[in-house]
């Protein structure tokens, strides 16, 4: 289904008409969740859980606003770059970004983020819900492994639910078979993206590109 941007609002409307509203209608969609599912959600990282922290090299961070408008960012690191301070406790070391700090504003004004880890390669993830605080402690901030320059400030989580992810997402998606990838010329290139977006007269490809390899250059700056 496709459609101009003068109708896309429209079409969410009409959608939404006939969406469902309540608990008990999507329940009627599907069977109960097998047992084990529900029991090993728990509220504190157990010793293999606090290990495949220390493997992980990257974590996507869901945070959402005042309004609840909601946001997904990546954060990567070498493998244990985020700290695991005790069963309860995590902190994310900052790092050089676009300094939109989007994560950063939502923490402050609610105070709670989601996050899932990954290890490139392998198909186990972790779902880690809590509260969280945005801290610029000197003493905690120099113990943690830095991501480029040290960190400024660091997201600090307490742990209110860890839960293996089921892996079926990352195995329907061949998200570690470069084989199975779509080809790189058969998609827009990031410059391309950006070009779009931006949508200023006189900026070229060529432009955004050179400053792509430049950023990329300085990533750890």
């Amino acid at each position: 289904m496709t459609t101009d941007t003068g109708t896309a609002g429209l079409l969410f409307e009409t959608l939404q008409a006939d969406a469902l509203t309540t608990p008990e209608q999507l329940r009627e969609l599907y069977p109960p969740p097998n047992p084990h599912a529900l029991r090993k959600e728990i509220d504190h990282l157990t010793e293999e859980t606090r290990a495949l922290i220390g493997c992980s090299s990257l974590v996507f961070v869901g945070s959402a606003d005042a309004e609840g408008r909601a946001d997904v960012t990546p954060r990567g690191g070498p493998p244990g770059f985020v700290s695991v301070l005790d069963e309860r406790t995590l902190v994310i070391p900052d790092a050089t970004g676009n300094k939109r700090l989007d994560t950063l504003h939502n923490v402050l004004r609610t105070g709670r983020v989601g996050l899932l880890f990954l290890i490139p390669g392998r198909p186990t993830t972790l779902r880690v819900n809590g509260r969280a605080c945005v801290s610029a402690r000197p003493e905690l901030l120099a113990a943690l492994t830095p991501v480029g320059k040290p960190p400024v400030t660091a997201l600090v989580i307490q742990v209110e639910q860890a839960y293996p992810h089921c892996p079926k997402s990352l195995m329907r998606a061949n998200a570690w078979q470069p084989q199975r990838w779509v080809a790189a010329d058969a998609q827009p290139t990031s410059a391309e993206v950006t070009l779009a977006q931006l949508d200023l007269p006189g900026l070229t490809i060529g432009q955004i590109e050179e400053a792509e390899r430049e950023s990329l250059r300085l990533r750890y700056e």
